[in-house]
């Protein structure tokens, strides 16, 4: 008895020991959770007038460069006025509108724009060493004089001060007045990289055009395909209340009403994928045209059905007069050329006018004085660095002309592929275009003859299937025809002719 006892003393020492424990690790830990903090973010103060003056200046510049977009696009497609306003749409817009939005909106022709204003500014910048240049100071000056003899007589009353004080300002300006053509030889290398750059600001206006061609067609093109699976789901409805009907009567099995349910379930969900196709085309067409807000519009334009004018060797002769890329490497090309002349020229010396006035002494209007000369003078010469400059300069105008020349035979082949794919895309749409005349012709066969009861589902199924991919097919050429005619356009630079004939 006295032994249990122990031991249930021994026990509940020992529980009450655990609870303990227990109890210290848990307020230890709960002393451990409540060190942690959470740093909140420090919150950014809004300078709203600082903020103000930079959306005005951004105003500003998106103005000035959308004019010139404007004057850029109307100069390469006259019979085309770049000015509309998305407000006076009313919700539809055609494809002629959203090219005319994205000239004035799109960001990347804003900025080829302004990259084209910043080699704009470089022509000014080699033009400035002929004009002059200002020097202003004043300076103050006290000098300890060191005497190294006794003063005597008049010198002695001049030496009466140890301190010389002077106060000096002046004024000096230092023009060229002729450097043997270094100065125009780098104004001419910079004109020709600007004109570069007008050229590749022209390829950016293209290849926005030719982005919301093809969103345009994309978004058409999901339009049709969703029409398609909606007369698909109407045509399934249509023989599901047939089949039913047939059934109740007793003329048809129950197997034609499983399948004509089944049937319509996939149309239906195609319908919703159809649906969410063109939701997406038109989020990328609003991102081509660069508005959001035109993500809801209405599209009033199809797709082209109409055959274009196209001739090959006309076409390259084109691509070589206004194919912006080519233009632009030749711009380059002849702009290395200058910069041979330029540094050659470098050799040559400068002949400078200089002046300047001083006005000072003891005291600020003691005395003044003036200086007026001309210099004819080398700066910093060094011949084993510009022999070196001058092969450089050498070998950037080789490396140009080769440049140029692979960007001619790349308009070449670019020129040739599009006219090829645009050729077989005429020829594959004329095909499909007959393929859909005879499923439309089948299809229309098959419904009749389920309709009057001499048909059965697999038949009006395959019928259906045929006449759908038809469709789809017909209109995927056909969307590839018109995309095929854009880059055509792209890789010409310039727009083709669009015949009358009906394909």
């Amino acid at each position: 008895m006295k032994k249990s006892l122990i031991l249930l003393l021994i026990l509940s020492l020992l529980s009450a020991n655990s609870v303990c424990a227990k109890g210290f690790f848990h307020k230890k830990n709960k002393e451990k959770k409540e060190e942690v903090h959470i740093v909140k973010p420090e919150e950014k103060k809004i300078n709203w007038k600082q903020e103000w003056k930079k959306h005005k200046e951004n105003t500003k510049s998106k103005i000035k460069s959308s004019e010139e977009a404007e004057g850029m696009y109307e100069t390469k497609f006259p019979v085309i006025n770049s000015q509309i306003e998305y407000t006076d749409m009313n919700g539809e817009v055609t494809l002629t509108d959203c090219i005319k939005l994205a000239i004035t909106h799109h960001p990347a022709i804003m900025s080829a724009i302004s990259n084209a204003e910043i080699y704009e500014s470089r022509i000014g910048q080699a033009w400035a060493n002929y004009f002059p240049t200002i020097s202003a100071g004043v300076s103050y000056s006290r000098n300890d004089m060191l005497m190294t003899m006794k003063p005597s007589g008049q010198f002695s009353n001049m030496m009466n001060r140890r301190y010389n004080l002077f106060y000096t300002p002046t004024l000096s300006a230092n023009m060229l007045l002729f450097d043997f053509g270094k100065t125009k030889a780098s104004a001419d290398m910079q004109k020709r990289s600007f004109e570069s750059s007008r050229y590749d600001a022209e390829m950016s206006i293209e290849q926005v055009i030719y982005n919301v061609k093809v969103a345009y067609y994309n978004m058409v093109f999901a339009e049709e395909q969703k029409i398609v699976y909606e007369d698909t789901v109407r045509d399934y409805e249509l023989q599901l209340k047939q089949a039913r009907a047939y059934y109740e009567i007793g003329k048809k099995a129950k197997i034609d009403v499983t399948t004509a349910e089944y049937n319509l379930g996939n149309a239906k969900v195609n319908l919703i994928k159809a649906k969410n196709t063109y939701e997406l085309a038109a989020v990328q067409l609003a991102n081509a045209v660069g508005i959001p807000e035109l993500e809801e519009v209405v599209l009033k334009d199809k797709l082209n059905t109409k055959a274009y004018e196209v001739n090959f060797p006309e076409l390259i002769e084109i691509a070589e007069a206004s194919r912006p890329s080519l233009l632009s490497a030749k711009k380059l090309m002849d702009a290395a050329e200058m910069g041979v002349r330029a540094a050659k020229r470098a050799f040559t010396p400068d002949l400078s006018a200089i002046g300047s006035y001083y006005r000072g002494g003891p005291q600020m209007n003691t005395d003044d004085g003036y200086q007026l000369g001309v210099q004819f003078s080398y700066n910093g010469l060094n011949l084993m660095l510009l022999k070196k400059q001058v092969d450089e300069a050498k070998a950037t105008y080789k490396k140009y002309v080769a440049d140029y020349e692979t960007a001619r035979q790349n308009v070449y082949l670019e020129v040739k592929s599009a006219y090829i794919s645009l050729l077989n895309s005429r020829d594959s749409l004329e095909v499909s275009k007959l393929a859909l005349q005879e499923a439309k012709e089948q299809q229309y066969q098959a419904f009749r003859r389920y309709e009057v009861g001499l048909g059965n589902a697999i038949e009006f199924k395959d019928a259906e299937n045929t006449y759908l991919n038809a469709q789809l097919n017909y209109y995927s050429n056909l969307l590839e025809y018109n995309v095929n005619a854009a880059e055509l356009e792209r890789v010409v630079g310039a727009p083709i002719k669009e015949s009358q004939i009906e394909l």
